[in-house]
């Protein structure tokens, strides 16, 4: 009796493993919130940490504030309203150049942190919900988990009852040991109110954290901010897809040099994004690791080569003052050159056999044009040399104190692509099962 009480329980679980059309055919009926109309046996309750672009921002503007441009402080005094939400809003109401201007961050030496500019004011909307982050490009329309979020629902998962999501400010980057981020303190106290909130309102079970690319940076770092005791409690499970390791990969030095492709605006170039990227403490961040890239030439000019070892003088050579070398020596340098493993149950899935930028030659050292491109193995953003070397040490941390740490490659499957094409999927939602049992 206890065995077939047992398998009753796991089927909604074995419903992931079938085709789609089967799946959703054996599944019950959608409600009007997207799920089944009488909600499955679920097991722990799940908290979503999107990939990059993903999170929404909001600003508001107060009389501190002084636009550049007149059409910049029409909506001073008149509340919140989206910033960075649908690119193709900005562009309609031809505000791209008061977006650059109020998404901007300024490192403050005196406050050792960044902050917005005066009379700019910023919030990260629809924390706490599945549904609190968007897709910004049409071409990778579900990069932000929603299909996963979608195999979610079908296994009988709810919005703000047994799922849930935690959108953070893409600006800014979680902090080494020691130094300060009022965002980030404020983020992590949240993330931890709502993983204790998560699992109370589930009969105190403890919850499985999901994050993809960025999001799953953000999962190992707020982990490492609270005791071992709290995060034993109250963990469950990790499962990172494609996390920005701290070990870095090179298309991080193309985004500092010539503009992102990480977030864009329509028919707006990167260059023109550029000054804007390179205000953001996110943007150098991920950097390539000396300990993993060692002396070999990163970036190749006819004059000079840098490696990962040059950085003071790459970014000089970008046009960075010594005053912004600063917040990479002392935010930046010491977490590429610390690997903390969260000492929960851990799955890390990553695509290879991808064509990945491995070294970029901007032969005349004129960082305005795009490079030519050395490619190697990865995911098509990351390195794969990067992803080994973080697991490695993440796997060698967890057996060494008996905590299970699995690292599952995946061939031919995009940084992107992960997280909604349907072979990847089922083995991230297979791993899922496994977790939630």
């Amino acid at each position: 009796m206890a065995m077939n009480t047992a398998l009753l329980r796991l089927l909604p679980l074995l419903l992931l493993l079938l085709p789609p059309p089967l799946r959703h055919y054996l599944s019950p009926p959608p409600s009007d919130h997207g799920g089944a109309t009488e909600q499955l046996r679920v097991y722990h309750p799940i908290i979503l940490f999107p990939g990059f672009s993903c999170p929404n921002l909001e600003v508001r503007l107060t009389d501190a504030y002084t636009p550049s441009l007149p059409r910049c402080g029409a909506l001073k005094g008149k509340g919140w309203f989206p910033l960075w939400k649908n690119p193709w809003d900005l562009l309609r109401h031809d505000y791209v150049p008061c977006f650059e201007e109020q998404i901007t961050l300024v490192f403050d030496p005196t406050l050792d942190d960044y902050r917005n500019l005066p009379g700019v004011e910023t919030r990260v909307p629809g924390f706490g919900s599945a549904y609190g982050f968007t897709s910004k490009n049409d071409v990778h329309n579900m990069f932000c988990m929603i299909r996963l979020r979608e195999e979610l629902e079908v296994l009988g998962y709810r919005d703000k009852d047994t799922l849930f999501g935690a959108p953070y400010d893409l600006r800014h980057a979680p902090p080494p040991l020691g130094q300060p981020s009022q965002v980030y303190s404020d983020y992590f106290a949240r993330v931890k109110d709502l993983v204790q909130h998560a699992s109370g309102k589930n009969g105190n079970k403890p919850v499985i954290l999901i994050g993809h690319s960025f999001g799953g940076r953000v999962i190992l770092d707020f982990l490492n901010s609270t005791s071992l005791s709290w995060r034993q409690n109250l963990i469950k499970h990790i499962i990172v897809i494609s996390p920005t390791p701290s070990t870095g990969f090179t298309q991080v030095v193309t985004n500092l040099a010539s503009g992102p492709d990480v977030i864009g605006v329509p028919t707006v170039p990167s260059l023109a994004l550029r000054p804007m990227w390179r205000a953001f403490a996110s943007s150098l961040l991920s950097l390539p690791s000396p300990a993993v890239f060692g002396h070999k030439p990163l970036i190749i000019t006819k004059n000079r080569n840098y490696s990962a070892y040059d950085y003071p003088h790459f970014l000089a050579a970008l046009g960075f003052g010594t005053d912004e070398v600063v917040p990479f020596m002392k935010r930046v340098l010491p977490t590429m050159l610390r690997i903390d493993a969260p000492m929960v149950p851990t799955t890390y899935l990553n695509g290879v056999g991808i064509q990945t930028m491995e070294q970029v030659v901007y032969w005349e050292g004129n960082f305005d044009i795009a490079p030519e491109i050395v490619h190697g193995d990865g995911d098509g953003c990351i390195n794969l040399i990067s992803v080994l070397a973080f697991a490695k040490e993440l796997h060698r941390q967890q057996q060494r104190n008996n905590i299970p740490f699995k690292f599952i490659k995946i061939d031919h499957v995009t940084h992107y692509d992960i997280v909604s094409r349907e072979h990847s999927l089922r083995i991230i939602m297979t791993e899922l099962l496994e977790a939630n049992c």
